[in-house]
């Protein structure tokens, strides 16, 4: 009896030890998926509700296990928390949670040996802790981008990352400098470094050299001092200091052989351009505007160069030789690492004309240079010498090293050569008997030895003096600075310096194609509005999802006097047959756009804005489209014809486009049952819109910035000539749109150009980007997103670069409806080479619309009307104001069987409400914060 009961206590001992075991293995994970689950709100669209988080959305465990390898939910509007006990994931490989509203802490990972990727990035976390990355040997990627982070340094623990291939931090408020952990020899493997918009300050790390760093962008912070380093990073590809101040000359470039993108303006820099960099074969984009570079302009063979802005070039004209004199002196300071000072005001081609230091005689020779007390750091130049009718050199209280060169001893004229209070020694060069040579104040002149090193205090060539006056010079310039740069901006732009602080951030990856996503961060500053539409056209059009948001604030469009434009609902209703379902013609933003026709035929488009949508926003970009088309008449843009404000009754009436949207013809045209698009068709649609964009930007008494370009926005007559349409997102743009200004972000992804995503700020050259989108749609017949494609070629801008490379591909990627000759091949390469330009990732880089007029009037063939033109049709003169053409259109439709005019377009008596006659009643201002 007693052996069947011990088997049966060793079977149940053996099974409660199983079960243990397998409770303990299982445990960890289940703990810490709960606690993750509780921590969170988790919305209805993200099913969690299973007992076991292995069926959970977005989490992944290998088949027979209960182990969590991957946490993947990004972009799901998850709000909450992030528990520490995610620590305990021992078998986490991926951890996804970008493009949220999570907040609080981000917890360690400290431990996490087989965790790969982590994406916290777009998200509301407000620290990050300093042991995050001790033990984690596998991690690979790491993004922490857009957070509100409170202060923090890149952490020791970093270190111990050392799989690291991406390590990206941008705007996330670090601080301190960048630590010199960055070489080969702790992370073989890094080959992307984002640190951008930051408040990093120092130099670069000498462990950058050798580093396999190909993307490096530390843009827009306060780092300083030489870039030198950068000739030792053979690996580079794409290289991004601008924006802050690094200074003297540019490195050596030849080994650089793969770099594409260097962007190096608003920084310091001095000197000639190395012919290393000129020459380089591998560059496609490269940007020095706004520094103090001196010497010829370089001419890059890259497509994208940009060298204006405040460069010291000799001369404007590329690879034009400057003056021999201006070459000589810059062989001489080059000796001294290209002093600020000097290239500051050493401009245009010739030295007489008021250069600093440099003294001249009637006939143009250089007879005296005076560089004393410039804080020159450096050795003196044998080039004194090709200056031969130098009477006076006074190069005293300096900080220069090395020896008197013998070769000054050939300058027959010199008279006088004061080289006191340096760091000179050797012995000094038998001069003539009648030269004055002063070299009081080198303690080591006449020894063969050089002078012991330098203390770290002594001041560069961009100081002056001695190092203790130099530092003070230089915190003395930095208080000054910024103290001149609050008061400037506060009398410049006010609350706009302050707000741009405050700025909010942006998505950097799209994880919906169609859709831009913008987390608000206060309540009261903007609010999130999604709507999907079947077009955001006049006319209608394909189908498009996409995110506005709207803001508290006022508009900052001007709405002036409208005229005798206000039309009353029960015409707009008997036109419209009561806004039947059978006169759609499609549903736009903010509304229905309906066909009317009038009692003589005549069509018209009647935009009609939903009353549930009825807010500040949809009212702000209502008055927008008023105030917009009353200042500006083109043939290329759509007419606005009248308006109404009747109650919760807001309706645009525009002229009719009776070929609907471009988008119908290039990408619905199947569906449709239209033709295909000829290729001069086309570019006939290319240049209209380009023309009717030139006209908003610089050709109307004021500027303004479309920022919602693209085929739905563009509406084809009978004669299917194209006019630009929508223009509810028009920003007025101070100084001809030339200089940046923020403002809240809308408008469509694929079409938004990566400064206005990014920073929010805007110029004329956001919609220059969007163009180019056009004229990639135009070639290829693809959209701009497009997921239906492959991963790799779901953005158009990135694939078709990507095609055009090789002449090959390139032919493939041109739409196939297009018949190719010759002729027809050749323009469109030279369209597709113009679309490169105008979607180049820098502002700076793309052309003005009215080059890119230039560009299609010379491909498109002139347009000869064999028809009555269409501005006859409707009795418009786009040479008279809106007001007389509408008189005129008045008139002719006093013959019809409406009762009279009046009752047409109404009168603001007539109209229970309106919108005011007088710019000053609607209280709508202008200001670089949308009047916040």
């Amino acid at each position: 009896m007693k052996k069947p009961y011990l088997g049966s206590l060793l079977f149940l001992f053996f099974l409660l030890s199983f079960i243990f075991h397998v409770h303990s293995q299982s445990t960890p994970d289940a703990a810490a998926m709960q606690a993750l689950k509780s921590s969170l709100k988790i919305p209805s669209s993200l099913d969690w509700s299973d007992s076991n988080p292995c069926n959970w959305a977005g989490v992944q465990c290998p088949s027979g296990t209960n182990r969590v390898t991957r946490i993947q939910i990004p972009g799901k509007n998850v709000a909450g928390t992030l528990p520490p006990d995610l620590k305990n994931l021992s078998a986490l490989i991926v951890f996804e949670v970008m493009n949220n509203q999570l907040t609080g802490a981000i917890p360690s990972l400290a431990g996490l040996s087989s965790l790969q990727e982590a994406y916290f990035h777009d998200n509301d976390f407000t620290s990050f802790p300093a042991d995050f990355f001790t033990g984690l040997t596998s991690l690979q990627t790491v993004v922490l981008d857009y957070n509100p982070f409170a202060p923090w340094e890149i952490p020791s623990s970093l270190k111990e990352a050392t799989a690291l291939q991406s390590f990206s931090a941008v705007r996330a408020n670090l601080t301190g400098t960048i630590p010199d952990i960055f070489g080969s020899g702790t992370f073989s493997n890094l080959i992307q470094l984002h640190l951008s918009f930051n408040q990093l300050e120092g130099g670069l790390p000498a462990s950058f050299a050798g580093s396999m760093i190909q993307s490096l962008w530390l843009n827009g912070m306060n780092l300083n001092g030489s870039i030198q380093v950068l000739q030792n990073m053979t690996s580079l590809t794409e290289v991004w200091l601008h924006g802050n101040q690094f200074a003297g000359p540019l490195p050596d470039f030849s080994q650089l052989t793969q770099l594409a993108n260097l962007s190096l303006r608003d920084n310091q820099f001095t000197g000639v351009v190395p012919m290393s960099l000129v020459d380089l074969q591998s560059l496609y984009v490269v940007n020095l505007t706004n520094n103090l570079l001196q010497g010829p302009t370089p001419k890059f063979a890259a497509p994208f160069v940009d060298n204006a802005g405040t460069n010291s070039f000799c001369l404007s004209d590329p690879g034009a030789s400057c003056d021999k004199r201006v070459n000589i002196l810059l062989s001489i300071v080059e000796a001294v690492s290209y002093p600020a000072t000097l290239a500051a005001n050493w401009k245009g081609n010739d030295p007489c004309s008021s250069w600093r230091g440099i003294t001249c005689n009637s006939n143009g020779n250089i007879t005296a240079v005076n560089f004393k007390n410039l804080g020159l750091s450096g050795t003196i130049s044998s080039n004194f010498s090709m200056l031969t009718s130098l009477t006076t050199l006074d190069l005293s209280n300096n900080n220069l090293t090395g020896t008197i060169p013998s070769e000054l001893t050939n300058l027959a004229s010199l008279s006088k050569l004061d080289v006191s209070n340096n760091n000179l020694y050797g012995k000094v060069p038998t001069f003539k008997q009648n030269l004055d040579v002063i070299t009081a104040g080198n303690p080591n002149i006449g020894k063969n030895a050089p002078p012991p090193p330098a203390s770290p205090g002594t001041p560069d060539s961009t100081g002056g003096g001695s190092p203790a006056s130099s530092q003070k010079k230089s915190q003395t310039a930095k208080v000054v600075g910024s103290v001149v740069g609050a008061i400037c901006g506060l009398g410049l732009v006010g609350i706009g310096i302050c707000m741009y602080a405050r700025k909010r951030k942006h998505s950097s990856k799209v994880q919906s194609p169609n859709t831009v996503v913008i987390h608000p961060r206060h309540s009261g500053d903007q609010e999130q509005v999604k709507i999907t539409v079947a077009s955001s056209s006049v006319n209608g059009g394909g189908s498009e999802t996409y995110s506005q948001v709207s803001s508290s604030g006022p508009s900052d469009i001007h709405v002036v006097e409208a005229g005798n434009m206000v039309i009353s609902i029960q015409v707009l209703r008997s036109v419209t047959n009561n806004f039947s379902e059978e006169n759609i013609l499609g549903r736009g933003g903010f509304g229905t756009v309906y066909k009317g026709e009038l009692h003589d035929g005549t069509k018209i488009a009647v935009k009609r804005m939903e009353s549930s949508i009825v807010n500040d926003k949809g009212l702000a970009e209502f008055k927008s489209e008023i105030a917009v088309l009353t200042k500006v008449r083109h043939r290329n843009l759509v007419a606005l014809l009248g308006y109404c404000l009747d109650g919760n009754e807001k309706l645009l009436v525009y002229e009719y486009m009776p070929q609907g949207t471009l988008s119908l013809h290039l990408f619905n045209w199947k569906q449709e049952r239209l033709k295909p698009l000829e290729w001069t068709r086309r570019l006939t649609i290319a240049l209209d819109v380009a023309r009717g964009v030139e006209y908003l930007h610089g050709l109307a008494h004021q500027s303004f910035i479309h920022r919602d370009l693209k085929p739905s926005n563009i509406l084809l007559g009978d004669d299917m000539r194209a006019k630009v349409a929508d223009f509810g997102l028009v920003r007025l743009a101070p100084d001809g749109g030339k200089h940046s200004f923020e403002t809240r972000l809308a408008g469509t992804f694929g079409y938004l150009a990566p400064e206005y995503a990014v920073t929010g700020r805007v110029t004329t050259k956001v919609d220059v980007f969007s163009f180019g989108v056009i004229l990639m749609e135009l070639i290829t017949g693809r959209k701009a997103l497009d997921d239906t494609q492959s991963e790799d070629s779901v953005h158009l801008v990135t694939w078709f670069r990507r095609m055009y490379i090789n002449k090959d591909t390139f032919r493939k990627a041109i739409d196939q409806t297009i018949e190719l000759d010759e002729g027809t091949l050749s323009s469109v390469c030279t369209v597709a080479e113009l679309a490169g330009h105008c979607s180049a990732r820098e502002p700076t880089q793309r052309p003005d619309m009215s080059h890119v007029v230039n560009v299609l009037s010379s491909l498109a063939d002139a347009w000869k009307p064999t028809e009555l033109d269409s501005d006859d049709l409707y009795g418009i003169d786009f040479d008279m104001t809106l007001p007389q053409a509408l008189k005129k259109w008045q008139s002719i439709e006093g013959d019809s069987n409406i009762e009279d005019s009046s009752s047409f377009f109404g009168s603001t008596e007539n109209t229970q409400t309106s919108i005011p006659t007088r710019p000053s009643d609607f209280a709508v201002s202008f200001s670089t914060e949308d009047g916040r």
